[in-house]
């Protein structure tokens, strides 16, 4: 394939200051359409040189595309990755990929039934340091997960309980901020759990090829109409045990905080993105220390938009962040906001289907 025909079905801020640049400067790369609402919508085709623009999605599916990009509002996100699966599309679509599990699970089955690449663009997944790390532990390096540590920490009051443009301060886009329907409504999927832990848990997973089994989670709204701490208790498949934690209300000027601390029957591991560190010490008293740059920590997008089009062109084999790994992610967050709504009871996560291979 010399050049993949893309189209876009979402033309926000994320997409207009992340994902559509970085697709614009490949040459690789031909942005058909782009689908979206508003009066932006004629700018962001000229912006980026998009061939055609439309409000209708339909018509975008109906033009000659290999790939599309989704980013939507949350709970649209499942539906428009499904028609465009369902058209033999490879897609890219923000998290969360649902809102629910068996959703999640039907996306795993469309994907693997088509046969085709389903990127879902967590950055910290494609950092070298996580990288490395997420080698180790394949490698048996700390051995049995017995124990998992999984926090994280963000300068994201305003996303979720204020003005959502605040966090315009951190990326660049010539359109409106956020969207307060989106990330403030306990219906279309807003607060921390699904905005940001998400980003968090979909690390783990990756990491470690652990399956949550069980979750105890309680939520705390503080201000807002949605969940801005979150806490749980996990139990995984094969019997490790875990603990979760989330917070929106970091300072503005503060770095994202994804604390990682897992421990086994033969060492321990501990990631830290704010302060830029990973280790391995195991029990028979080796070290690894890896050296990380300063500010190589801090997220940023760069790598999964790029990684799909290498995924579709065959430039790379390596998808960090497929249709699994959202899966697993999901249901962690399904479960721990149902449980919150059951005051706290333990809440059984479903087996995976038996018919997604």
């Amino acid at each position: 394939m010399s050049r993949v025909r893309l189209g876009a079905v979402g033309a926000g801020w994320w997409a207009t200051s992340n994902h559509f640049p970085i697709f614009a400067a490949r040459d690789d790369v031909e942005l058909v359409g782009v689908c979206g609402k508003g009066p932006d919508l004629a700018a962001v085709q000229t912006q980026f040189g998009f061939g055609m623009a439309t409000e209708d999605y339909d018509e975008l599916l109906d033009q000659d595309l290999d790939a599309v990009v989704i980013t939507t509002p949350h709970d649209l996100h499942y539906a428009n990755a499904v028609a465009a699966i369902d058209r033999g599309l490879h897609v890219l679509v923000e998290k969360p990929t649902t809102l629910d599990a068996a959703a999640a699970w039907d996306l795993v089955a469309r994907v693997e039934r088509a046969g085709v690449h389903f990127v879902v663009p967590y950055g910290w997944n494609y950092k070298d340091f996580t990288v490395q790390a997420q080698r180790m532990l394949a490698a048996g390096r700390i051995g049995e997960i017995q124990h998992v540590l999984c926090h994280m920490a963000s300068p994201t009051r305003g996303l979720f309980a204020g003005d959502p443009s605040d966090i315009l301060q951190l990326w660049d886009s010539e359109t409106g901020g956020p969207a307060a329907s989106t990330w403030q409504s306990p219906d279309r999927g807003g607060g921390y759990a699904h905005g940001q832990i998400t980003h968090s848990s979909a690390l783990l997973f990756w990491l470690t090829g652990l399956r949550a089994a069980t979750v105890a989670g309680r939520v705390s709204h503080g201000d807002a109409a949605v969940d801005l701490f979150d806490a749980g208790v996990i139990t995984f498949a094969g019997g490790a045990l875990g603990a979760l934690s989330g917070a929106a209300t970091l300072p503005d000027d503060e770095p994202y905080q994804v604390d990682i601390r897992l421990f086994g029957t033969e060492g321990v591991l501990m990631l830290d993105t704010e302060r830029e560190r990973m280790w391995l010490h195991r029990y028979d008293g080796a070290r690894e220390e890896l050296a990380i740059e300063p500010g190589a920590g801090a997220y940023e997008c760069i790598v999964p938009p790029n990684r799909f089009i290498d995924l579709i062109t065959g430039a790379s084999t390596e998808n960090n962040s497929d249709a699994r790994v959202a899966a697993h992610s999901v249901e962690l967050i399904d479960a721990l906001l149902r449980s919150s709504a059951q005051g706290g009871a333990t809440v059984s996560i479903t087996p995976e289907p038996e018919d997604s291979p």
